[in-house]
């Protein structure tokens, strides 16, 4: 909280900033990190929580567009190949190839071996940057993945994409914080009402959600990475733009893992779209749907459940169906797709792309974002630095290369120091990788810190609440660094403990109590009411 408390001062009273960001959510959050480290003075607002919104909701892949084929779209697919290789490339800690085992139904639209054709195009449209496709026979998918229910098909084939090991709002924190160390003035829970432009300065009521106290932020430039919400700050400011947003609602069902193996199981769901059985961690995420909604606010309903649990107790051969009852946790938010202002009706609802546009207001110094993937991140940071200069605004660190992990001489001495100290003898016996590995990738060089913390107390290197990986000294190092204000954010964003524990099992852990003394102090018990009260399921 003491972080946030200094941003929120530097953003009432850090004078003009070149640019103030609208949204903490994967395209703020780049945004931000790629305009601070080129040498702009940036703010940036979310009136939630950082990555609270569609970008805490995603099914944790990195895809190269393979769906993209089937309507011809062969540039946004090789487009969409590249960024999945650069942040293969650039994250090789977090963003991982797997491989996609997808199972062909008899009768389906497009036979068996012409889909695999489109996979070896696919691999062809991305360089070969991964491993090559593989036909599958029904005896090697039996023998593969037994789990797999035979009855309705006559084979499969298999390729590879990328998905983030931990999840995806953490990813998204990654960039929000190399932003702060960069300068960024950032905060959470902090509400734009609004702004107005005077003599090339954007002046910006903003209203700090939690106190309700409102003071004004400056800005040269404004970029709109509001997300869903980006129409309706447009129409707040008066901002006339070539596009805007139609949404669909996206859920996943989280449960015990279902296959030992490291790869994605994909089917093609009763209503023709992907369906994938995804592994995170002790569990496995199942999922999605596609249904379009008029509002971003949305949430899980019966038939939304009905639809992913039917759709996978026919396609796997399990001990007993899953039901209700087996459903640990629970994803849903909706996409918003970026189509003209003028389109987007409707037609061909499930082809619509969800590649991004940029809208920008020249006089009015005003960029928009709409639409995009967390595959394409890396693309939107670049482009947004590109328009920002037109707009006047001097990069002073042009060339300068803003994401990516840690050198590999820091890599190499944090775990020549684990190695030293033994760390991996410390790693839970429930826990789905090795406890080096795991904090190199969730904080890279502050891995460092923690090693220091668990050498002066062995008991930092304890679980905190069993089922989670979740480590004691890494309680201190969220409450220093990464602006926890509800329990939600640490539970669900900064870290995946909701979506791998149980509710009751996070209820009664003593670990939690624990954790809110240090976030929030006297508070703690309140908090945590608080979020139960919320938080039913």
């Amino acid at each position: 909280m003491r972080l946030r408390g200094t941003n929120l001062a530097k953003l009432e009273g850090g004078g003009i900033f070149d640019v103030l960001i609208l949204g903490g959510g994967i395209n703020g959050a780049v945004s931000a990190a790629a305009l601070s480290a080129r040498g702009a003075r940036v703010a940036l607002i979310d009136r939630g929580d950082f990555a609270g919104v569609t970008s805490q909701s995603t099914s944790n892949l990195a895809w190269g567009g393979i769906k993209y084929l089937e309507t011809y779209e062969f540039g946004l697919v090789r487009k969409l190949c590249s960024a999945r290789n650069k942040l293969l490339r650039s994250y090789p800690s977090t963003v991982q190839e797997i491989r996609f085992y997808t199972s062909h139904e008899r009768g389906f639209r497009h036979g068996r071996v012409k889909l695999f054709l489109g996979t070896l195009l696919y691999w062809v449209l991305g360089n070969f940057f991964t491993r090559a496709p593989r036909l599958l026979s029904l005896k090697a998918m039996a023998r593969e993945e037994p789990i797999i229910a035979p009855g309705l098909l006559d084979g499969g084939f298999e390729y590879s994409d990328a998905f983030l090991h931990d999840n995806d709002a953490r990813f998204v924190w990654g960039f929000i914080r190399s932003a702060l160390n960069y300068g960024c003035a950032a905060a959470n829970y902090v509400e734009s009402l609004g702004a107005t432009r005077m003599d090339g300065i954007w002046t910006t009521r903003a209203r700090e959600v939690i106190s309700d106290r409102t003071f004004n932020v400056r800005a040269r430039s404004i970029v709109n990475a509001c997300g869903p919400y980006a129409d309706e700050h447009n129409a707040l400011l008066g901002q006339k733009t070539e596009h805007r947003h139609v949404f669909s609602k996206g859920i996943h069902i989280l449960v015990d893992k279902l296959t030992p193996n490291r790869r994605v199981l994909t089917f093609f769901a009763d209503d023709g779209r992907l369906f994938f059985v995804i592994p995170m961690g002790p569990r496995t995420c199942i999922g999605t749907t596609d249904t379009r909604v008029e509002r971003p606010e949305v949430a899980v309903t019966e038939d939304d459940r009905r639809f992913v649990l039917e759709n996978i107790n026919k396609r796997l051969r399990l001990p007993h169906p899953l039901t209700d009852a087996d459903i640990i946790a629970e994803r849903c938010g909706v996409r918003p797709l970026a189509v003209t202002a003028e389109g987007g009706g409707g037609r061909d609802w499930m082809q619509l792309s969800r590649k991004h546009a940029i809208d920008v207001n020249g006089p009015d110094a005003h960029v928009t974002i709409f639409g995009g993937k967390l595959t394409d991140c890396l693309n939107v940071g670049e482009e947004i630095c590109t328009e920002i200069t037109r707009l006047g605004i001097a990069l002073p660190y042009a060339g300068r290369v803003w994401y990516g992990e840690p050198s590999a001489a820091v890599r190499d001495e944090y775990f020549h120091q684990a190695r030293l100290m033994d760390l991996d003898a410390m790693t839970s016996e429930l826990a789905s990788e090795k406890l080096a590995t795991r904090l190199w990738r969730r904080y890279g060089a502050e891995a460092l810190s923690l090693l220091d913390t668990i050498r002066r107390d062995p008991s930092m290197a304890e679980v905190l609440i069993e089922g989670s990986e979740y480590l004691r000294c890494e309680i201190d190092e969220a409450e220093r660094r990464e602006m926890v204000v509800k329990l939600e954010d640490f539970l669900r964003r900064r870290s995946k403990i909701s979506l791998v524990v149980r509710r009751e099992e996070i209820q009664r852990a003593a670990g939690l109590r624990e954790a809110c003394r240090i976030f929030f102090g006297d508070e703690a018990d309140a908090k945590i009411n608080e979020y139960f009260a919320v938080h039913q399921r």
